[in-house]
């Protein structure tokens, strides 16, 4: 390696490093290693900002764009309307649940597909008496599934193809993912319908999404008011009232905490408490002993007088500015028009006032506020939404038009008539002009970190193809040949992605091997395309942690998953994927 070489390859590997530290965001990361590659001189100044006029930046947004419109359209209420089925075993609801959300999302961005099922998955849980936790983590990896199976499904498909386009002359087509996509999907969904067995029973997550507190396990904080009937009574008395199945876990009066009071304590006017227990029991001890919950004083504005005050469940996103602060330090109410009422935290008992517990990324909650309003601010707080609402918020939207748009979108770039950039950035702008989405609803859309790291990222991959460094990595798994056959450089592409990806973030992953895999082509004279799809497929199946893809984040809290259980499932998945995908890629795309 000469100098140049050296200095891309250290500048690559701090990066990963910093990738896997997990202490700074991936934006943030991708920014310092742009810095980084300047300084040592392996990125001229003019090339530094290339990327952010990339292909694959408006691709990536416009597709975000075009997914919130068909979020919002009202397509929720249409999936709702096929809830009303009955399936009583967890088999059937899994395929059912899977396989839907596996061909949304390969149209529509997989965390959003995935957060319109969650209500039907809830009201399947509740009709069968089984735990949502045997549901939701299927779903999350059948959303991952999903996406493997069209050029938008998934960031990597995007980038990959891009990269196909700049190192060989022409991209990959709308659907050339799909019948290794589609293969892995029917191969995934069929193990997930008994693979199921393998999550350790007893998780506790959501039992109800139609009352204002949805998730067991809830902490919420109330107040005892002046005329409250309680007043006088025991705490014994209290939890008797919902039945024994609360739990007044803090007293607080006259400035005074006291953690698992006594039973015999007798209730005055003015005490604050904290209740722990499942969601029909709070409801009942609210309301029996007219409670005032926390904020309850505080009411948001209405606007106008078709303005309605109501409530929505809610996951902490990684990304969500709230993560590490409290609701004080948020000034939740003050700058939102939001109150917190009860917080949910795996593993956790909540012993601290409401507005001072720190949020963290999987805590469900459950705020109120305008619900006119409501979608977009939790937007803005990168806040994933649970719970069934009116999607149209206050205006009547066109359910069918943004769905055409879309698929109109698809096909002129599937038969060549536009380029991909074009066609959904023309698609993205129809829907906006169209009042499918609003253009505040459309920057809100956008995963802006995500679309800072590929503009930041992208000129130090190209800084690895300029030096030379792709070539000599390329060069020295190529030495492997005598002892490995051709088919084993896409196993081992395949595997590198899929390892990487839960610690790298997977557009990373394929800014990384997209250009390692076609110099490894290039000396062993084959084709590109399959260790490509590699790389794809690799990096868009994670299945082994709850924080390398939102989608996973997403059912974190309410499937009452812990950080171990991901593997148990995501793992022989891992396999089904390598050992599947290696003959289907061989099979469409030969070497």
């Amino acid at each position: 390696m000469d100098k140049q070489q050296i200095l891309a390859l250290g500048t690559i590997l701090a990066m990963m490093a910093l990738f896997a530290w997990g202490r700074l965001r991936y934006d943030l990361v991708a920014i310092v290693s742009l810095i980084a590659a300047y300084i040592v001189g392996i990125v001229p100044a003019e090339k530094a900002f290339a990327g952010f006029s990339s292909d694959i930046v408006i691709i990536v947004a416009s597709a975000l764009i075009l997914s919130a419109a068909v979020s919002r359209s009202g397509i929720v209420e249409l999936a709702m309307s096929y809830a009303s089925f009955d399936l009583s075993k967890p088999r059937a609801q899994i395929v059912t649940l899977t396989s839907c959300i596996a061909v949304l999302s390969a149209f529509i961005k997989n965390i959003g597909t995935l957060a319109m099922f969650l209500p039907i998955a809830f009201k399947f849980a509740r009709r069968s008496e089984t735990s949502p936790s045997v549901l939701l983590m299927p779903m999350s990896f059948a959303s991952l599934l999903g996406g493997l199976i069209t050029l938008v499904g998934t960031s990597p498909n995007i980038i990959v193809s891009q990269a196909r386009e700049k190192l060989l002359g022409t991209p990959f087509q709308m659907f050339d993912f799909a019948p290794v996509g589609i293969g892995l999907t029917v191969a995934g969904i069929t193990f997930l319908a008994f693979g199921y067995r393998l999550l350790p029973a007893g998780r506790r997550g959501a039992a109800s999404i139609e009352a204002a507190f949805n998730l067991d396990a809830y902490a919420t904080e109330v107040t005892v008011p002046e005329d409250s009937p309680v007043i006088g009574q025991s705490i014994a008395e209290l939890e008797k009232h919902a039945e024994d199945e609360i739990d007044v876990a803090v007293l607080i009066r006259g400035g005074l905490h006291k953690s698992n009071p006594g039973k015999a304590m007798n209730i005055r006017a003015g005490d604050m408490l904290i209740l722990h227990g499942e969601p029909a029991a709070l409801e009942r001890a609210v309301a029996v002993g007219k409670l005032l919950l926390a904020r309850e004083d505080k009411q948001p504005t209405k606007e106008n007088a078709t303005d309605e005050i109501g409530v929505m469940e809610a996951v902490v996103g990684t990304e969500s500015p709230l993560v590490g602060r409290s609701v004080s330090q948020n000034q939740l109410f003050d700058r939102h028009d939001l109150n917190l009422l009860a917080v949910s935290r795996r593993g956790s008992r909540i012993t601290h006032r409401l507005g001072l517990v720190r949020l963290k990324a999987g805590d469900a909650i459950v705020l109120q506020g305008n619900m006119r309003f409501m979608a977009e601010t939790m937007g803005e707080l990168g806040l994933l939404p649970l719970a069934e609402r009116p999607l149209g918020l206050g205006r009547k939207r066109n359910t069918y038009l943004p769905i055409a748009i879309l698929a109109a979108a698809m096909l002129a770039v599937a038969l060549g008539v536009v380029p991909v950039a074009m066609g959904f950035f023309i698609a993205a702008a129809l829907v906006i002009l169209a009042s499918s989405i609003t253009l505040r609803e459309a920057y809100n859309a956008i995963d802006w970190p995500i679309l800072i790291m590929l503009g930041a990222l992208i000129p130090v991959s190209d800084a690895a193809q300029s030096t030379g460094l792709t070539d000599t990595i390329a060069h020295l798994v190529s030495l492997l040949a005598d002892v490995l056959p051709r088919w084993g450089y896409v196993a081992i592409l395949l595997l590198i992605a899929m390892s990487v990806t839960p610690f790298l973030n997977n557009a990373a992953t394929v800014l990384i091997l997209a250009p390692i895999a076609v110099s490894l082509a290039t000396s062993l004279k084959m084709n590109p395309d399959p260790l490509l799809m590699a790389v794809a497929i690799g990096a868009g199946c994670d299945f082994l942690t709850p924080i390398g893809h939102q989608c996973n984040t997403l059912v974190m809290g309410p499937g009452g998953y812990r950080f171990g259980d991901y593997w148990r499932l995501g793992l022989p998945l891992s396999f089904i994927v390598l050992f599947v995908g290696v003959p289907l890629i061989l099979l469409f795309w030969p070497l």
